[in-house]
């Protein structure tokens, strides 16, 4: 199966004539390949797995462990696609404390989400996270930065709050995502600051930028699965287009097929097995009901 790689995602800066990238974050194996049918570049299998999928408020509940499953998900889902086209590059979420103890247990938590199926992980945070990425480069897995919006950092920030807007804070936002690149981040998210100054940290660096809330001139953008399809009901952020409206049709459906059970309208005879007629005369010797 041919996938889209890591250096040909370094390489793909929109000033430099390529497209802008197109990430979906998503979990598990139907959502890889439907990301791999609509020509999807990157899957994250993100730790926002958390409130998407696990029913938590924030990212700071999920562990490796849960990352490693859905990884291995989306890797056996993208194995059996039978979609045209390069297969996304799969990008394992290193959560809330899996990097934040050392470099040795980054490297480590790195390294179960490669067996796992990623062929790069993602970690948020700036210049004080170098000698983690470091690390992890150096082991040679690729590093996916993360800059602006942190959730992990959701406390410290004092909530889900845009970042960058002052003067200082968007310059040392560019000096870090220099800092990252320099390290050898392939590529960096910027989530939830103003374009302006997102725009201005895609220029001062070499690798690409793909952005969640940030505009659009970054090198690329990526929204959540649930949010793209319309599945995610309780959190609403103005910048996740939807595509679709999903969760409405799904209660619908699900509406529909209870209404049809309790009317006794499902299954119709179509839709269940039968017996040939001569076995079922044989079985109403014993008391079942003979067809007709």
């Amino acid at each position: 199966m041919r996938t889209h790689t890591v250096p040909g995602i370094r390489s793909s800066k929109v000033r430099d004539g390529a497209d802008p990238l197109v990430m979906i974050t998503a979990y598990d194996a139907p959502g890889a390949r439907q990301a791999h049918a609509a020509g999807i570049d990157l899957i994250l299998v993100g730790d926002s797995l958390a409130m998407m999928v696990l029913g938590y408020d924030d990212t700071l509940q999920v562990t490796i462990d849960d990352i490693a499953h859905h990884t291995a998900a989306v890797h056996r889902g993208l194995r059996a696609s039978t979609a045209e086209g390069p297969a996304p590059l799969v990008v394992g979420d290193l959560p809330w404390m899996s990097y934040h103890t050392g470099a040795g247990d980054a490297v480590r938590n790195a390294a179960t989400l490669v067996r796992a199926g990623a062929q790069a992980v993602k970690l948020e945070g700036g210049r004080k996270r170098l000698p983690v990425i470091e690390a992890i480069v150096d082991a040679e897995i690729p590093v996916m930065g993360h800059l602006g919006l942190t959730p992990q950092s959701v406390h410290a920030m004092g909530g889900f709050k845009v970042q960058g807007r002052k003067h200082d804070a968007a310059l040392a936002l560019r000096d870090d995502a220099k800092a990252l690149a320099a390290a050898g981040c392939f590529s960096i998210v910027l989530e939830g600051v103003p374009d302006q100054v997102a725009r201005m940290v895609t220029e001062s660096v070499d690798v690409p930028t793909i952005g969640i809330g940030a505009g659009g001139d970054t090198d690329g953008q990526v929204l959540v699965y649930h949010d793209v399809l319309g599945l995610e009901e309780r959190i609403r952020p103005k910048f996740a287009r939807r595509y679709a409206e999903l969760g409405t049709a799904s209660t619908e459906a699900m509406r529909a097929f209870a209404d049809d059970v309790r009317a006794r309208r499902f299954p119709a005879d179509d839709e269940a097995y039968h017996l040939s007629a001569e076995e079922a005369e044989s079985l109403s010797l014993y008391g079942a009901p003979a067809p007709g």
